[in-house]
């Protein structure tokens, strides 16, 4: 067990609340777990030695600050701050409820109790570690048959030299509907592991988002985790930034048949950052659908790390699952790792997975410069024309708009081969 984690639990202060059992329970499995390294095969490109060095300070005071919306939509906020709750909606429709962990109700620590830990698998290191130090988090609970019109946006704010562990469990009940974004801000140096777990129930659709926009300093190790029921449909759009260390676990089980998976969206890193997304989707039921695509762009001497992974069951047939990674390399120094794994135990099943990994085509850079358009230029516009499709396909386009001129800003500063 390393430094950082060693220290932690010589100070840890057992949290004494509702969730008790389950984090002991977890405290066990973390001791009893080796701490990753290279020879970990789920992190063998991925080194935590930020991790190991870091000395932030935990449980830091909030400091007052307003938190901006995104233009032209209308949205429900729940904010942290340092790992605190330091914003929760009021007046809210009458088909949800939003309650912190120390302020939830009997019913609500029931249903939470059934599920905390069981969505994410054990199998997460740092997952483990967020059942144990989570001490803040919110349930969310969208009742049966309701249709939520305004998305609930889950805002994790850090700032300088704070560490902070933040867990969020959501139930989408039979037949409703609602869209729910998770947006990481904050680029000074800091460490925070924020959970999700998700519970889709039968015939009910979520729209989710995943912006992981932190960026320079900034360690972010996350995990966003779903079960997927009968006639369920899981829509997810993933933009991720790199930073000093960026990682995060992505997890779909397909538990009811007819179930419905949709991964779509990219990464873009720079100097000496890194990402690196984990996915795994489990189909262990009849006529199940995966769709995953994903895109990075690689610049300066930033490293990317794609592993997906989809695993078909013996009582899964008539699954169709397809898994897409593509990746350009803006300079000489970037580098990508890319594992994409199909593991099927069942016949009968539609399944394909591809990865490629290529720079600027020359052709289409020389077509550009030969009409007057300056060498930089011309490489920014390709290089957001790479992954400007998928932001066209976001289902709220107010947000395809923001998050691309977030985009393009940012490839206006990366270091490309010139």
């Amino acid at each position: 067990m390393e430094n950082w984690l060693k220290r932690t639990l010589e100070n840890y202060q057992p949290v004494n609340d509702w969730l008790a059992s389950k984090r002991k329970s977890s405290l066990v499995a973390l001791k009893n777990k080796s701490w990753p390294t290279r020879k970990t095969e789920a992190w063998k490109y991925t080194p935590v030695t930020a991790i190991e060095k870091s000395d932030f300070e935990l449980g830091g005071t909030i400091p007052s600050t307003q938190e901006a919306g995104l233009p032209e939509l209308e949205t429900i906020d729940i904010v942290f701050v340092n790992g605190q709750v330091s914003q929760l909606p009021e007046n809210l429709p009458e088909g949800v409820t939003i309650s912190s962990l120390e302020n939830a109700s009997a019913n609500e620590q029931q249903w939470a109790l059934a599920q905390f830990n069981h969505i994410k698998p054990e199998s997460h290191y740092f997952g483990l570690v967020n059942d144990v130090l989570a001490s803040a988090g919110v349930l969310i609970n969208i009742a049966a048959d309701y249709k939520l019109a305004s998305p609930i946006r889950l805002v994790n704010r850090m700032t300088d030299n704070q560490e902070a562990h933040c867990r969020n469990l959501v139930r989408l009940g039979k037949g409703s509907e609602a869209t729910i974004i998770e947006h990481s801000i904050g680029d000074d140096s800091s460490f925070n592991t924020h959970v999700s777990e998700y519970d889709i129930d039968e015939y009910a659709v979520l729209t989710h988002y995943k912006l992981a926009t932190q960026q320079r300093e900034a360690i972010s190790i996350n995990g966003c985790h779903f079960n997927l029921q009968k006639n369920s449909k899981l829509l997810s759009y993933l933009i991720g930034f790199g930073s000093k260390l960026t990682r995060l676990d992505y997890d779909v089980k397909h538990l009811g048949r007819d179930s419905y998976a949709l991964l779509n969206g990219f990464y873009l890193t720079d100097a000496k950052e890194h990402f690196d997304l984990h996915s795994n989707f489990e189909h262990t039921s009849v006529n199940g659908i995966t769709k995953t695509r994903t895109k990075g762009l690689i610049a300066g001497e930033s490293h990317a790390v794609f592993n997906g992974r989809i695993h078909i069951h013996p009582g899964a047939p008539k699954t169709a699952a397809e898994m897409n990674n593509r990746n350009l390399l803006l300079s000489h120094k970037a580098e990508i790792d890319t594992k994409p794994e199909l593991e099927i135990y069942t016949d009968d099943v539609q399944c394909a997975h591809g990865a490629t990994i290529s720079q600027i085509d020359p052709e289409m850079l020389y077509y550009m410069t030969s009409r007057g358009i300056d060498h930089m230029r011309a490489l920014e516009i390709l290089n957001f024309g790479f992954v400007n499709e998928m932001l066209e396909e976001l289902p709220h386009p107010s947000i395809g708009e923001w998050l691309a001129l977030a985009t393009g800003e940012r490839l206006k500063k990366v270091e490309l081969n010139g």
